[in-house]
């Protein structure tokens, strides 16, 4: 994997960053990138903020019987 990565990959790296870990060099290509770019940047903390919100919600098995 290349160091430099373009907002395709890095966007695609931070969605996957949500299902799976990243390998260490997937990692500081990302962060290297999102150091430069204000548009991924912006991404990653819109996805982080969508994730800590859809742990908070209640699934099903959470909310009572009706």
């Amino acid at each position: 994997m290349a160091i430099h990565l373009s907002c395709r990959e890095a966007s695609r790296l931070i969605s996957q960053g949500m299902d799976r870990r990243l390998s260490f060099t997937e990692k500081i290509a990302l962060r290297l990138h999102l150091v430069i770019c204000d548009a991924c940047t912006r991404l990653n903390r819109h996805m982080e903020f969508l994730r800590r919100a859809l742990k908070s919600y209640p699934g099903p098995d959470d909310q009572q019987a009706r």
